[in-house]
């Protein structure tokens, strides 16, 4: 059980690692996103970047975007580096793990779902969800 249980976490953060490189690493994060992006602005990137006003915008996204790749490259370090097995053979840090993990992949889930339904994003939340209810039932069922 105790693979169980840390397989599909370990499994998360690596994909929180991951994402996180990508978007600090993409020339354009927004565009990994572009057509739900798009829909939930109501226009096409060119179309926003047109405007004089906007002449800047490319590079303000640009730098919230690292910003929030790296936040999610560190929380990806963090769920790793709790879900080794010597951290948790503790119940109380299995149990918070779940917690967390828990309140992110579902409130991401929900929020997503909510704001950016045609985000292909959808279905890498619906994956972390699986995976969180995978390692729930492991700790249940842990010796």
């Amino acid at each position: 059980m105790r693979n169980f249980f840390n397989i599909p976490i370990i499994i998360i953060g690596l994909a929180l690692i991951i994402l996180g490189l990508r978007w600090m690493i993409v020339d354009q994060p927004w565009m990994l996103d572009q057509v739900a992006n798009e829909e939930r602005l109501g226009m096409t990137f060119d179309q926003l970047f047109n405007d004089e006003i906007n002449r800047t915008l490319p590079s303000y996204l640009k730098q919230v975007y690292r910003f929030f790749g790296l936040w999610v490259i560190i929380i990806g370090l963090f769920v790793c580096g709790f879900s080794r097995p010597i951290m948790t053979s503790n119940p109380s840090v299995r149990v918070l793990l779940l917690i967390c993990i828990g309140i992110m992949c579902y409130s991401g889930f929900a929020l997503a779902v909510f704001w950016i339904p045609s985000s292909p994003f959808i279905y890498l939340g619906f994956t972390m969800i699986i995976l969180h209810v995978v390692s729930f039932y492991a700790h249940i069922n842990y010796n």
